[in-house]
């Protein structure tokens, strides 16, 4: 199978949210996953973050930053027909080099209990789950806080 692989821009922004839709085990955020919210992501990683054209279409994607110290791959996937032709090892696999390139030496991601075929292929590639730590999730909105501060 032909794909290409080349930086997301915002001008993929349909395409990939159309993708995200179809995948199964994947959650998204009306905030962080809105176009405005994409467009300020990716202005912050500038050229790190990933998509993969098939058949003159968007088949896969990788947003992809860094905190200076880890990069973080969010919102991994490829279309289901065309799993199994590479597509993800090989976009995986362009991330890492652009994280490389950027001084990043270490890359953790989320991948969902439910998300088996995310989690089979991380695990078939030798990524490593972590079990010696938790992980918290905190929403920022001015209730939160308030709550939070009370």
């Amino acid at each position: 199978m032909n794909f290409k692989i080349k930086t997301m821009t915002i001008d993929d922004y349909a395409q990939v949210y159309d993708l995200w839709n179809t995948i199964h085990g994947f959650a998204m955020r009306s905030i962080d996953d809105s176009k405005d919210g994409v467009e300020a992501f990716l202005k912050r990683n500038t050229g790190l973050s990933v998509v993969a054209i098939a058949d003159g279409i968007i088949v896969g994607t990788i947003l992809v930053g860094n905190d200076g110290r880890h990069g973080s791959f969010y919102h991994v996937c490829v279309k289901e027909e065309y799993r199994k032709h590479g597509i993800g090892k090989a976009m995986v696999t362009e991330a890492m080099l652009r994280l490389k390139a950027e001084g990043i030496n270490k890359i953790q991601l989320v991948a969902f209990c439910g998300n088996a075929v995310g989690n089979q292929f991380w695990h078939a590639e030798g990524w490593r789950e972590r079990e010696d730590f938790n992980t918290y999730d905190f929403v920022l909105n001015d209730e939160n806080i308030i709550k939070f501060n009370s």
